[in-house]
């Protein structure tokens, strides 16, 4: 009976979405094996490369110029799962990737295009909305994503507040917002929560630039922000697992857009149908540009890994870089920035060292 692989990698973030990655470790896996039966499912947490997982590559797929996450105009982009299900990834419009590191300003960085984006989809006939959250370079708890949904943000005199978490220890109260005829879904890529000492700001600010004082004003910020949403009536959304992501976003659209919060990747996995393909599968490789304890925590590849142990099939790992783990078959690309070619080469390996197969 021929082997069945399959391929079930994340994006590798800044060279190659999960589609990309896939199809290299599937050459790989087949120079290998050649009789292979090789199954193709990219995956995404709700960060980079979700639209690439989840969107068959004829899907329809609009630009829409938004704010950036300094204000500046930005391309976002929303793709449609069908005529009434739209999907977005915040970082279009407020991803850390949109900025040179220099640029880099949590203390005025918004998520505006976010809400933005949301809103253009519903206008254009979306009963549902989908959105990614991961990659951005906010630390705003979805203020700003409110913002661009109606809402305003005032300080103790009744003044709007500036954009960004730096002015978020001065909120007073929030209201408005224009009511959107659509659900929401946020796909959250960690459990972390809004505040607290393993909360958006301590976790995420460093990653988006803010020094050890900045992050204590975006720890107060956010502090804030979850009292005044206490006294709206969501209290609980200083805590909820997911509520950080993306620099609070997970939180601010269950607070504006009475959002749905859910782990990405137990979404994704879903969506794609990754538990029937494994259950006929002989060998699974996943993979990321780095993989770490991090990965193991909400993120898409270790819930394959997590699924692939609990059934009892061999996996491997392919990634660009590996940091400290065991218990689990890594390779990686030993600190180079592995292209298609490199991904392939270690796909390959990866299959013939799994089925006992000499080096090539």
């Amino acid at each position: 009976m021929a082997q069945v692989i399959l391929i079930a990698p994340a994006a590798f973030k800044g060279t190659l979405g999960p589609r990309q990655v896939a199809d290299a470790l599937a050459l790989g896996a087949r120079r290998a094996v050649p009789d292979a039966t090789v199954l193709q499912c990219p995956i995404s947490d709700g960060g980079d490369g979700l639209l690439d997982a989840v969107l068959a590559p004829a899907s329809l797929r609009e630009r829409i110029e938004v704010s950036g996450p300094l204000g500046e105009p930005v391309p976002g982009e929303v793709g449609w799962l069908d005529p009434e299900t739209a999907i977005l990834e915040s970082a279009s419009a407020c991803g850390i990737a949109l900025l040179t590191p220099e640029q880099l300003d949590p203390l005025r960085a918004t998520t505006r295009g976010v809400g933005e984006l949301v809103w253009e989809a519903v206008e254009r006939g979306a009963k549902t909305v989908v959105v990614g959250l991961g990659g951005s370079a906010t630390v705003d708890g979805g203020t700003g994503a409110g913002r661009g949904l109606g809402w305003a943000f005032l300080d103790a005199t009744g003044a709007p507040l500036p954009e960004g978490g730096g002015s978020l220890a001065h909120l007073a109260d929030f209201h408005g917002g224009w009511g959107l005829a659509a659900r929401v879904v946020a796909l959250a890529d960690v459990t972390t929560p809004l505040v607290g000492p393993q909360g958006a700001a301590p976790v995420f600010g460093p990653q988006k630039g803010a020094g050890a004082e900045s992050v204590k004003l975006l720890s107060r910020g956010l502090e804030r922000l979850a009292e005044v949403m206490a006294r709206h009536g969501r209290p609980e959304l200083a805590t909820v697992p997911g509520g950080g992501a993306a620099g609070g976003l997970g939180a601010g659209l269950a607070c504006f857009a009475k959002a749905e919060l859910t782990g990405g990747a137990d979404w994704v996995l879903a969506r794609v149908g990754f538990d029937a393909a494994l259950a006929n599968a002989h060998l699974v490789i996943t993979g990321e540009g780095t993989f770490d304890k991090t990965s193991l925590v909400g993120k898409a590849s270790g819930e394959v890994i997590r699924r692939a142990q609990g059934a009892n099939k061999r996996v491997a790992v392919v990634a660009g870089r590996v940091q400290g783990l065991a218990g689990v078959h890594t390779l990686d690309g030993e600190g180079r920035v592995l292209d298609a070619t490199g991904i392939a080469a270690l796909g390959e390996r990866a299959v013939r060292e799994a089925f006992g197969l000499p080096a090539a």
